[in-house]
């Protein structure tokens, strides 16, 4: 072999060699890419950057100009995502919307379409290589084509790929176009190593968005499930429909406003997303112990009411001592008509003024029933004196109120006893209990104290851990604020009409001096108004009397 020969083979294995090595560089090129891609989509939680970040990490690896993801959507995929970088386009993600009709996956006669690439595709589950559309006899090009013509473009080489979730279903298609050769600028096929590398992302893609998918779904099976509870404690009575929704928009509202505070005590005070979605949850939750608390509890619009009022039974008492009473009469008179003999001085006005009183004592009893104002000693007192009234049945003497009777009507402020109240307030203990038995995820950790902590006082003086001021969160403070504001103005309780605003804000002032809620948040509900605009949402009217 001559020595030209020699150098002549040496020259073609060092060109081999430079060829091996420029490929080799690619690959370890692409699983660099394919490495921080993979990364970037592990971090990404909004969809939409996350489709974004797929579909600019396989262009980058496969160098191409352009390219789709297409979503499923029932019998159709839809496109989610454009870019194209010859032409600028970017519509989709972090661009501009999209107002692409979905493409079929199906014909009218049920048949798959398998017409077009993404959904032949889509059926076969594999990866589709084109070289030149317009050589392709096999698929209908004719919308690309127009769209090249209209554009000045020319669409020839594509990749789709299908995004396969866990169980095997596909979720979308991943579509590029236009391979360019990275020296040239050149439009060339996909080779499979690209092709190889855009699968391996497709298949991370999938993965990403199928665990996303499922958070979400997770998120919303939880949400739905905590305002089924809260709906279920509402809807136990007619007369607390609405306190569990009412109460976390009072309260967002609330801390959105201590949020936007830029002085004082609450100017450090600040809430991220994860924070705000916490306390939302934990408004839902707030009463949710009451789902256990008997109707007749809840329900008790009258000191005397069980399961149903008793001011019945007296009334029918008093009838029955009236007629007793018009029956002597009428015997004396009669009495006096066979013995020829004139009534007995002021009998007549003695009746009457028997009856009068009876009647005067039955609008007392149902004054004290009703609960509305507190009870004096003169008031407690003559309910105990008229326990020595009593009527015969039988010849058998009934009080005519009971002690329980008595007991009940004496209730000093509104109707529940010291024992129901206790049922009422325990609804706090179990609300805790339940809500411990959860195990909470890391970012709602918050959601038993927030939730826990609306009966409590600043004082200290609340229930059922007596935490001051200093021991409470301020979402819990706001909480027990909106909690309390929203039970004063509410028109569906049983015991009273709502209050009208002028009313529940000269009550709320009056429980920031006594140490019963939160001062600072106190002055921000007044001075930016929280009250007006809860006021224009959910009170009547003839509520609103002041500004």
């Amino acid at each position: 072999m001559t020595t030209q020969k020699i150098i002549s083979q040496f020259a073609k294995i060092a060109s081999i060699g430079n060829e091996l090595s420029a490929d080799l560089q690619k690959i370890i090129g692409q699983v660099e890419k394919l490495t921080e891609i993979g990364i970037a989509l592990s971090s990404e939680k909004d969809t939409g950057q996350l489709l974004e970040k797929i579909l600019l990490g396989a262009k980058s690896i496969t160098n191409s100009d352009g390219g789709t993801i297409y979503r499923v959507d029932g019998k159709t995929i839809k496109i989610e995502i454009i870019r194209s970088d010859s032409l600028g386009i970017s519509l989709g993600g972090e661009g501009h919307s999209i107002n692409i009709p979905n493409i079929p996956l199906y014909a009218e006669n049920g048949e798959p379409n398998l017409k077009n690439v993404v959904c032949y595709s889509y059926h076969n589950n594999k990866t589709i290589n084109i070289e030149d559309a317009y050589d392709e006899v096999h698929f209908d090009f004719t919308g690309t084509k127009a769209f090249d013509q209209k554009n000045n473009y020319r669409s020839k080489s594509f990749l789709s790929i299908p995004l396969t979730n866990h169980q095997g279903e596909i979720i979308g298609i991943l579509q590029l176009i236009n391979a360019l050769d990275p020296v040239t600028k050149e439009i060339i096929a996909f080779d499979s190593v690209s092709q190889r590398f855009a699968e391996a992302l497709a298949s991370q893609a999938a993965t990403v968005l199928t665990k996303q998918q499922l958070i979400t779904e997770l998120e919303n099976m939880f949400e739905s499930l905590v305002k089924l509870i809260a709906t279920a404690v509402d809807e136990k009575s007619p007369y607390t429909g609405g306190h569990c929704r009412r109460v976390p928009e009072l309260t967002s509202m609330l801390t959105e406003a201590a949020h936007n505070t830029d002085y004082g005590y609450l100017q450090d005070f600040k809430l991220t997303e994860a924070d705000r979605y916490e306390l939302t949850i934990a408004s839902w939750l707030h009463d949710c112990g009451k789902i256990i608390t008997p109707e007749y509890v809840i329900d008790k619009a009258t000191k005397l009411e069980t399961i149903f009022d008793r001011i019945h039974l007296l009334e029918a008492r008093f009838e029955i001592l009236k007629r007793d009473r018009e029956i002597a009469y009428i015997k004396q008179q009669l009495a006096a008509q066979r013995d020829n003999q004139a009534p007995a001085p002021g009998l007549e006005q003695a009746f009457q003024a028997s009856i009068a009183q009876l009647n005067e004592d039955l609008a007392f009893i149902r004054g004290c029933n009703t609960g509305g104002e507190a009870m004096s000693d003169q008031d407690i007192a003559r309910l105990q004196s008229l326990k020595k009234l009593s009527l015969s049945l039988n010849n058998i003497d009934i009080p005519l109120l009971s002690d329980d009777e008595v007991y009940n009507l004496s209730i000093f402020r509104g109707t529940l006893t010291p024992e129901e109240r206790k049922v009422i307030n325990n609804h706090i203990n179990v609300t805790i209990s339940m809500l411990e038995a959860i195990k909470f995820p890391k970012h709602l950790q918050n959601v038993v104290e927030y939730a826990g902590g609306h009966h409590e006082r600043m004082d200290g003086k609340g229930y059922p851990k007596g935490l001051s001021r200093e021991q409470m969160s301020i979402p819990a403070r706001a909480m027990a604020i909106a909690d309390v504001f929203e039970a004063l103005t509410a028109k569906d309780r049983p015991y009273k009409p709502g209050k009208k605003l002028s009313e529940a804000l000269f009550i709320l002032g009056k429980m920031k001096e006594e140490g019963h809620i939160d001062p600072d948040l106190y002055d921000i509900f007044i001075e930016q108004k929280i009250y007006k605009r809860y006021a224009e949402k959910f009170l009547d009217d003839f509520q609103i009397d002041t500004e």
